[in-house]
């Protein structure tokens, strides 16, 4: 008989350099501190609030979808089995509701051509970034700090992120003028702009109307595109919501990416992107979303039609609307959101950080996502600390900076506490500040 020889372990560096990259790492690690931790108060998980969800509704939407395929869409018994239970088409059987959606939510007119729905706003990051590479040279440019969730996409496709600052007005215009025209003089060839313009995940900027506009010029005048990820906006503790870059955007160089995970439910894994960037191909041409789902098909194939048979009946059930939607869940975080900085104020008092001791924080005007800053090293070690001693969760900051800064800073999400378990969050927080500092 032939003798048989053990596999040796593969090395990780013989393995793709994403993998030992720590935006990857980054959520695992979280969700395996919160699991060995599970008395703990967690500031740390960005899921959205889930105390308005009821498994019956799930059953509920597929039928409102199921009458609208064949009331609206004139869809027969066999056709509708077919949408429902087998292969669904690559850019998504609900992009025409998508499309409605933007319309009366965002005053933005799509062509259902030009979306396409995804598995999570994840994978519409993946498309896009993989559309975009085409060798070393490309490079994307995104504020910093950033959602660790489009490093990592960036680092799947071997795409470097350049940083750009931002402050508490989202993207510095100047700065991100002077990052593109650097990144040329090195003989790179930057793609785009990651842009959250409202309560930016993880420092919570907001981009005023102006400074849109400046942005939407910029990337005009130096030939690049604008990826505008949306998920917060419908989250403002005050006020009205400005309109998006899309909305703004008349020369077709904003793409856009959607998300329904903070709105309807993040377990029906559905995003989008709207690209109706046109693209050139021989005599003819076709749409950016259209190069999109030739990718996808080699990636995902479809995304789920059963989860999009449940996100279109959420999305018929409420007009198309999902402002109207997220109403009650929009309560939950402007009251969360005002007790994480009034119970902050009331630990932490003075009127500047040298009173508090090097304590401060930001105070967005919405979304889920407050920083904290203290004075000292706020790092995986710490965060062990704080869970084990202290009984509190929150996440280091360094993530969103690919590991380049934010080492004295916490992101402390509130989406999923209640205003009680946020205070007693804060009490335990603040004791393991005072025992580091």
């Amino acid at each position: 008989m032939p003798t048989t020889t053990s596999l040796r372990p593969l090395a990780l560096g013989e393995l793709h350099s994403s993998l030992s990259d720590p935006a990857l790492t980054s959520m695992t690690l979280l969700n395996e501190i919160a699991g060995r931790f599970p008395a703990a108060v967690s500031f740390a998980a960005g899921r959205p609030y889930e105390g308005f969800h009821e498994p019956e509704s799930l059953q509920r939407h597929i039928g409102v979808f199921r009458d609208h395929l064949e009331a609206d869409l004139g869809q027969g018994p066999e056709q509708i089995r077919r949408t429902l239970f087998q292969y669904g088409r690559t850019k998504g059987t609900i992009t025409h509701l998508v499309a409605r959606h933007l319309e009366v939510d965002e005053a933005l007119c799509v062509d259902p051509e030009s979306v396409v729905v995804t598995t999570g706003c994840q994978e519409a990051m993946v498309l896009v970034l993989r559309a975009l590479r085409r060798d070393e040279r490309d490079v994307v440019l995104a504020p910093a700090p950033t959602y660790v969730g489009f490093i990592g996409a960036a680092r799947l496709v071997d795409m470097p992120v350049r940083p750009v600052l931002e402050g508490p007005e989202g993207v510095d215009p100047e700065d991100l003028s002077r990052q593109i025209r650097a990144a040329r003089a090195e003989g790179l060839r930057p793609r785009a702009c990651y842009v959250v313009p409202d309560f930016a995940n993880p420092g919570g900027a907001s981009m005023p109307p102006e400074r849109r506009m400046q942005v939407l010029r910029i990337a005009e005048e130096e030939d690049i595109l604008l990826l505008e990820d949306n998920p917060y906006s419908m989250f403002r503790a005050s006020g009205v919501r400005p309109p998006t870059l899309k909305s703004m955007d008349e020369h077709r160089r904003v793409v856009y990416l959607g998300s329904f995970a903070k709105s309807a439910f993040a377990g029906a894994r559905v995003g989008y992107a709207v690209a109706d960037q046109p693209v050139a191909e021989g005599s003819g041409a076709g749409l950016l979303a259209d190069e999109l789902a030739k990718l996808k098909s080699m990636l995902t194939l479809n995304t789920s039609t059963v989860a999009q048979a449940v996100i279109g009946g959420f999305l018929l059930e409420n007009g198309c609307s999902v402002e109207r939607a997220v109403t009650r869940e929009a309560m939950v975080y402007r009251e969360n959101l005002r007790a994480v900085l009034s119970g902050l104020e009331a630990r932490f008092p003075g009127s500047s950080a040298d009173e508090r001791g090097g304590v401060e924080w930001n105070a967005p005007g919405g979304g889920m996502f407050v920083v904290l800053t203290v004075p000292f090293r706020a790092d995986e070690e710490a965060l062990e600390e704080s869970a084990e001693r202290f009984g509190v969760l929150w996440t280091p900051m360094h993530h969103f900076y690919a590991g380049a800064g934010g080492f004295r800073q916490m992101r402390l999400s509130f989406s999923v506490l209640t205003p009680a378990a946020v205070n007693e969050g804060l009490d335990r927080l603040a004791a393991f500040v005072a025992h580091r500092s």
